[in-house]
């Protein structure tokens, strides 16, 4: 019985392990062709004055031409002058805002796709910078491979002392997740920060977003188009996609953020998402109780240090893996310390999530 603690983490070592072997096939992507596909560019947004200028100055530089390309800035109720910005990129001719016709990010992107002309729809947010080839080549990995939905690469800016490279290697890690299952051939999560898909596909799956939780709009699209047989899901490895988001600026906006995250897994009905997130779950639990138990009788510790070092094995490897690619490697000097910490973080993050009021929506 003392050492049952240790069998009960070897689903989350193989199903990390399963993961980590996605990752090793992947291969970046690289086109010279011109494409040819009208794209629709959707930004849902809330009293974003500050950030929304320098997004558009990025999307007014793509190296794509502008009578296939459309920019639908959707502003949800904001109280700044973000309806406004828009109007100062009217040289473009293809970036202009629209209203919400509702309320909430969910609302914002399903008025601005009814709104939209083009066969691709590219998400992202307005805090958000990408190059010059963004759009030109999930275009082009569009029109080659020809999938339902392309889930694309976001970095987080680079933040100071432990507070911000904890933030990177999480990050780091989701990433490695999402690009690791989807070349499993069965994606867990992505990021509508940088995703695309068909708006055929959208308006079809459209009804199944879960309207009454705030977030969710691009995990829950995901999780629908999984349960249409034939359906194409790919990750796109290219730096040229890859685009920036701006960490949280402190712990409290980090752990909103967080509760947010996973205040949408009571309505996952994806198998492998919800047994990643249990299996994942109960690892990190059996880390904390083992270590407690460590407290009262001594023979626990040597548990809690197999336990700890079989689970970052496949963490280790996966974020080694993640960070190499994302030029990133000098961050694996923090895994260590930040898995230490990990646990504790999660539990907090779970704990601030059943004592938090306020669900935002952005």
């Amino acid at each position: 019985m003392l050492w049952l603690p240790v069998i009960l983490i070897f689903p989350y070592l193989l199903l990390l392990l399963c993961i980590y072997r996605g990752v090793l096939i992947i291969k970046p992507f690289g086109s010279s062709t011109d494409p040819v596909t009208f794209v629709s560019v959707i930004v849902a947004c809330r009293n974003e004055e500050k950030n929304l200028p320098h997004l558009l100055k990025c999307i007014s530089d793509q190296e794509y031409p502008k009578n296939i390309l459309e920019v639908i800035i959707v502003d949800d109720n904001s109280t700044d002058s973000t309806f406004e910005i828009p109007s100062g990129f009217a040289e473009s001719g293809n970036i202009f805002a629209i209203h919400n016709k509702g309320k909430g990010k969910k609302q914002a992107i399903r008025t601005g796709i009814n709104a939209s002309s083009g066969s691709l729809i590219i998400t992202t947010d307005a805090d958000c910078l990408m190059g010059s080839n963004w759009i030109r080549t999930i275009a082009a990995f569009y029109e080659e491979k020809g999938p339902d939905m392309i889930i694309c690469p976001v970095k987080i800016e680079s933040g100071g002392g432990f507070f911000g490279r904890f933030q990177e290697l999480e990050f780091l890690s989701l990433q490695g997740v999402t690009a690791g299952s989807a070349h499993a051939g069965n994606p867990a999560i992505c990021n509508g920060a940088n995703l695309a898909f068909t708006r055929e596909v959208y308006l079809a799956n459209s009804d199944n977003l879960h309207d009454e939780i705030a977030s969710g709009d691009d995990i829950f699209l995901l999780h629908s188009l999984k349960k249409n047989p034939g359906s194409v899901i790919l990750w796109l490895e290219s730096e040229d996609v890859m685009v920036i988001t701006p960490a949280s600026p402190n712990t409290k906006s980090f752990f909103k953020q967080r509760s947010r995250w996973i205040s949408k897994a009571s309505a996952y009905n994806d198998r492998f998402s919800i047994m990643l997130g249990i299996v994942t779950f109960i690892t990190i639990m059996l880390q904390v109780a083992v270590l407690a138990a460590g407290f009262i009788n001594l023979t626990f510790i040597a548990v809690f240090i197999t336990i700890f070092l079989l689970k970052s094995i496949p963490d280790f490897l996966i974020l080694l893996n993640t960070s190499g690619r994302y030029g990133k490697r000098e961050l694996i000097t923090w895994f260590l310390p930040a898995q230490i910490v990990y646990p504790f973080y999660v539990l907090s993050v779970v704990f601030y999530s059943l004592i938090s009021l306020k669900k935002p929506e952005y």
